[in-house]
Parts: structure tokens; sequence; C-alpha cells
């Protein structure tokens, strides 16, 4: 079974891509929805966030306080790397279990962090979902309902495409001049057939 991780920075349209090789009917492992879940179910990691940042960190119904946690997170690269050594363990330990239920000629693994987090190693191949730094904006700004310089502090704590595009085996263009659909169905075709990504 081949493993296929994809990423993009936010507001590039990774969770569209991910919808459409859903339609074509591929098994997605979301980790930032995995990671959401675990914080909010997994009692270890609950003990270990709560000894960091006090009980108050999770409301009086046991889920955690999103925007007190955000505003740690997301303004100390410090707590951020803290967060996320608690967490990716978490994670990869879900995915390896999920993985070995699958039956399929292939698997998608989808995460915003993919190349940051070192979760890309345990690929067969990667896609980069890229869109124009512009376009990423005004999206996020819809989406969440947030002010452009909110959206820019989520952009700097992220990789850069360039950077990304080094580790990167394909990239798929969400610009709105190259239309993803028959790119996803390029390489879903090449998978199924070749047993490989282009």
């Amino acid at each position: 079974m081949i493993t296929i991780g994809i990423t993009g920075g936010i507001g590039s349209g990774k969770s569209t891509v991910c919808k459409i090789f859903k339609l074509l009917e591929i098994p997605i492992f979301e980790a930032d929805r995995v990671a959401k879940e675990l914080i909010n179910s997994n009692a270890n990691l609950k003990n270990e966030i709560i000894k960091l940042y006090g009980e108050n960190i999770y409301t009086q119904n046991g889920l955690i306080n999103r925007k007190k946690f955000a505003e740690i997170i997301f303004n100390d690269k410090l707590e951020l790397s803290r967060v996320n050594n608690l967490v990716h363990p978490a994670v990869r330990n879900e995915y390896k279990n999920w993985l070995q239920k699958q039956n399929t000629k292939y698997i998608i693994h989808e995460a915003a962090i993919l190349f940051e987090s070192g979760f890309y190693k345990m690929m067969d191949y990667t896609i980069l979902v890229s869109a124009p730094e512009e376009q990423r904006i005004e999206r996020v700004k819809k989406r969440d309902n947030v002010t452009e310089n909110q959206v820019n502090k989520r952009i700097e704590k992220q990789w850069s495409d360039e950077r990304k595009r080094k580790l990167a085996s394909i990239e798929i263009k969400n610009d709105n001049r190259n239309i993803i659909i028959p790119q996803i169905i390029k390489i879903d075709n090449q998978i199924k057939k070749y047993g490989k990504i282009w």
C-alpha cells in the first residue's frame, strides 16, 4: 500500500484537494482533526497539557479552551514546540493503528505541518498544495472571519512553499488558473496503473 502525504500552507486548499480524493474513494487520515480530537479525549495528553498550563486550559465540560490555547501556542514558538512534542507522538500512534485497518492501493495522510513535524519521512510520496499568498490570505479571512494580521501570524509559523517544494514529490497548483480536478485525477491514475505518483 502506497502512503502519500498531502500538505499546504493555511488557505492553500489542501482540504478541498482531499475532498476530491475522498470522492475517488481514497481513505484519508486527517492528522489535524485527529490532533484536535486527541487533545480533548486522550487522558495522558490532557494531563500533560494541564501540567503545562493549569486546569483552566480546559473548560468545565472537559474540552480545550480553544481561544486561550491558541493565544499561548500561536504567540510563542517555544510553547508551540512543547505542545507539538506532546501531540505528535499521539497522532503518530493513531496513524499507525488506522493504517493497519486500510485495504486499498494507496492512502492519504493530510497534515498542515507534514514537513515541519517530520511526518513526511513516513510517506512514500508527498504532495504540496500551493496557492499565491494573497489568495490564501483572502480565503482564510473569509473562512475564519479573522483579520489579515491574524492570518499573517499563522502563515509565519509555517514553512514557506519554497522550502516545502524541496521536499515535495509533486505540486498541485490551486491558483484559480490551474484547475485542480485534472491534476488530482492524473495522480490517481498514475498510482493505480503504475504504483507511482508521476
